[in-house]
């Protein structure tokens, strides 16, 4: 909620914790600028007059490279360590942010920016806590018995912030942020952990786990992979039947690209189905049916993909207020379903117009591979209908997506639409394609 004045007072106090007058601030601001080798700032005393206008009565925002250079200050604590968790100065500044009217999309930009440069100098997952959380992780793994509510909220917030930041930052980089977290999960689980953080730390650490085995099979270690979501499907169990669910859906996706066949992944899919039928999600039994139509439809049966479609568009379109998933899905993501259900055993002019309209309500960051996969899903029913070269056009923004999150899925089908482009290869158009992949992925 926007509140201008609360904004300015919160920007103005972290500057007094940071111990700086308005004129430090200004050659702090200049300084960072130079390090960060950005475009020289203005002379101190104008920056000054800045600082001072964010601060007063009548605030004005900071422009975008102030934005920048206070969410680099903010980022590292004054001993010089980095820290972007629940209770640090930057958490404090994005709040600050807010107040003054920023949009949470533009906030999220900023944070991307901090923790990519922090993956590029090697900072981890202590980034993503905040300097006294450090502190109570450290007792807690030490001794189990000594794990707080404030530790296991902090490993949680590691895993939540690594998820969010799919599709913005490369899949490797989020292996080693969150790598951290999936040793500390495992070493805290078999406690002794106080009896009533039990049940919190064990969806953390199916989280995590889970999560580091869609990152391992994004970086091609499938072994990897299966471990982990073996020892999330293992913790899952005592957990409620729409969490399950998700773990099972989750693992049956990367089964589908790593494995041979469809059976491996339509065994985890009919699991995912029985555990949300009985679960409390609307959404996630909605996208539990939607994986069961694409499998059926990839094996060739229009009744059974026709039949879980509907009755997946039926939860899609139930009461929502209620759900405990409710960001899992979505109707744009069964769109998408749609489009492939319709690519492998209906029209490709119906399965087009559904990845087009799928495409367009899938702008968030964290829904890039997502829009991906539909983009190219989208170019072969392109090529299906006889229109190579716009299908080529459309492929051009899956390879600068694939090259910025280095997703796998997104590859897979780009290859296969890549391979329907064949009979056109001496075109000049697949040429162009061919260098934009060549330039971008170095394949």
């Amino acid at each position: 909620m926007e509140d201008r004045a609360a904004g300015a007072a919160a920007l103005k106090a972290l500057r007094k914790r940071r111990g700086f007058s308005l004129s430090a601030m200004a050659r702090a601001l200049t300084g960072l600028a130079d390090d960060l080798r950005q475009p020289p700032l203005p002379a101190v005393a104008s920056v000054q007059r800045s600082v001072a206008r964010w601060e007063a009565a009548r605030p004005t925002m900071p422009d975008e490279r102030y934005q920048l250079l206070l969410a680099h200050l903010y980022a590292r604590t004054p001993a010089d360590d980095l820290a972007l968790g629940p209770g640090s100065d930057f958490a404090h500044y994005v709040d600050a942010l807010r107040l003054l009217g920023e949009s949470e999309h533009r906030t999220a930009e900023l944070r991307t920016t901090v923790l990519r440069a922090a993956t590029d100098t090697g900072g981890g997952m202590l980034a993503l806590l905040s300097p006294d959380l450090h502190a109570s992780l450290s007792a807690a793994l030490s001794d189990p018995a000594r794990t707080t509510e404030e530790a296991v909220a902090g490993l949680a917030s590691v895993v939540a912030d690594v998820n969010a930041q799919v599709g913005s930052l490369p899949m490797v980089r989020l292996q080693l942020l969150l790598a951290p977290a999936v040793e500390a999960a495992r070493r805290l689980l078999p406690g002794p952990v106080p009896e009533p953080l039990g049940p919190r730390l064990r969806e953390v650490a199916v989280a995590a786990s889970a999560l580091a085995g869609r990152l391992a099979f994004e970086a091609r270690d499938d072994a990897t992979s299966r471990a982990l979501y073996a020892d999330a499907t293992r913790e899952a169990q005592r957990l409620p039947s729409w969490q399950r669910a998700g773990i099972h859906m989750s693992h049956a996706l990367v089964t589908l690209y790593s494995a041979p066949g469809l059976e491996g992944a339509r065994q985890l899919v009919d699991r995912a189905v029985h555990a949300a039928r009985t679960g409390e999600s609307p959404l996630v039994r909605a996208r539990a049916h939607a994986l069961q139509a694409e499998l059926a439809a990839r094996a060739g049966n229009r009744q059974q993909a026709d039949a879980a479609l509907a009755l997946a568009w039926y939860d899609v379109e139930s009461d929502h207020r209620e759900d405990p998933a409710p960001t899992s899905f979505s109707a744009g993501h069964l769109r998408g379903f749609q489009g492939v259900c319709e690519l492998y055993v209906g029209d490709p002019d119906r399965a087009h117009d559904r990845f087009s309209r799928s495409a367009a309500t899938l702008s968030t960051p964290r829904e890039q591979v997502q829009r991906a996969i539909v983009t190219t899903d989208q170019a072969l029913a392109r090529i299906r209908l006889g229109e190579p070269e716009a299908a080529a056009a459309l492929l051009h923004e899956c390879v600068t997506t694939a090259s910025s999150t280095g997703g796998r899925v997104p590859a897979l089908r780009f290859r296969q639409a890549r391979r329907e482009l064949r009979p056109w290869r001496r075109e000049e158009w697949v040429a162009d394609l061919d260098d934009h992949l060549m330039d971008t992925l170095g394949a």
